[in-house]
């Protein structure tokens, strides 16, 4: 039973590890899930990013922090992560857009950060036993390393509860006029700069909380409609299921993206399963099974549809796979204007390869348009 020194922080996980570390951000404990994300830039961004809610986020590049924050990198209202695990943190950003650190913005925030993490061998902790429950110390104090593990085992994890409710929007926001296009996005937890990559191709967006009726959907009368991502449990977000199956019948074009596409996957009858590990980076490859064409791709999510439940002899069928572990990244249907990928094309962070998805929806909603108006000229 050891005691450690006031002020060192750590993170605990529920198998007993402890990694040791100083603290940065705010003073507080919080609880998680223990990832790890390979993106090298944007820690604001992951930060924001609704599908890290309840995580403590490792960062496998070595140094953070060093062109400080802005807000117009923020990708949501608040941070969502529970914690952020780093091997350097740098204090002292160079770039001439920062407006202050990344320490002083999770202290607003009440978000915990480690520094000083061997997080190489916390990561290859990770990626062989799996991501796992922990607990995030910024001040250990005279805790002893038996009641640090008691916390670590006991900590709340995001698969618990529909955490969706927790960062989806509270009411619906309609965004500034764009053009004759209309979209309903519906908030499993959205970034930003979704709705930004759908305003530059003249779409006009209404974002809807998550739990909004078809009905209400219906009413808006959208010329197409999106599912973000999301945290959690696909599972967890069954109210969300039931409205897809509604918009499937209705045939309007529809674009699942990442929880979205998991979504789609229950709705259709096919099952989703907690990868071990799961894929997060702006760095993972993806064979479009259609083009032969390989992609580049940002990720963000623990679950992943199980491609041998997709029903077969209805259309539906696996579209995209990855090449790290031949998962499903994408359902494609062979006469319905309806698709989904597993990751995020919007990228932030991550690469801009797969901005061409946001194109191909609009086409699809513009040939609906188009048979649709010329079917009552």
């Amino acid at each position: 039973m050891t005691s450690y020194r006031d002020g060192a922080g750590a993170v605990i996980l529920e198998d007993g590890r402890i990694f040791r570390g100083d603290s940065f951000g705010a003073t507080v404990d919080s609880e998680g899930e223990i990832v790890f994300t390979t993106t090298m830039t944007g820690y604001q961004e992951v930060a924001t990013d609704p599908s890290f809610r309840g995580q403590i986020v490792t960062m496998t590049y070595p140094l953070i922090g060093n062109y400080g924050v802005n807000p117009d990198y923020d990708q949501s209202r608040q941070p969502w992560i529970s914690g952020m695990v780093v091997r350097e943190y740098m204090d002292d950003p160079s770039n001439w857009r920062s407006e202050g650190t990344f320490g002083n913005y999770l202290k607003k925030h009440n978000v915990p950060g480690i520094s000083g993490v061997d997080t190489r061998a916390l990561t290859r902790h990770i990626r062989e036993q799996g991501a796992m429950r922990g607990i995030i110390c910024a001040d250990i104090g005279s805790r002893t390393d038996d009641q640090l593990r008691d916390a670590a085992r006991g900590a709340w994890s995001p698969g618990d509860s529909n955490v969706v409710a927790d960062v989806s929007a509270p009411e619906s926001i309609l965004s500034r006029e764009h053009g004759p296009l209309n979209v309903v996005l519906i908030d499993c937890g959205v970034k930003e700069f979704i709705v930004q990559s759908l305003e530059q191709r003249g779409v006009n967006v209404t974002v809807v909380p998550f739990n909004t009726p078809h009905s209400e959907i219906e009413a808006l009368n959208p010329d197409g409609i999106l599912t973000s991502p999301g945290p959690g449990d696909p599972e967890n977000a069954e109210f969300v299921v039931g409205t897809i199956q509604d918009i499937v019948r209705s045939e309007r074009p529809y674009f699942g993206v990442c929880l979205g596409h998991q979504l789609l996957a229950l709705a259709i009858g096919a099952s989703t399963s907690k990868l071990k590990f799961g894929h997060r980076g702006g760095n993972h490859p993806v064979l479009d099974l259609d083009t032969g064409k390989i992609y580049i791709t940002a990720q963000n999510h623990g679950y992943q549809v199980d491609a041998g439940t997709v029903p077969e002899n209805t259309g539906w069928r696996v579209s995209k796979v990855s090449l790290n572990d031949g998962s499903a990244e994408g359902l494609s249907h062979d006469t319905l204007p309806i698709f989904s990928v597993q990751y995020h094309p919007e990228g932030s962070p991550g690469p801009q390869d797969n901005q061409y998805l946001f194109d191909h929806f609009v086409k699809l909603i513009r040939e609906r348009k188009s048979r649709a108006e010329g079917a009552t000229a």
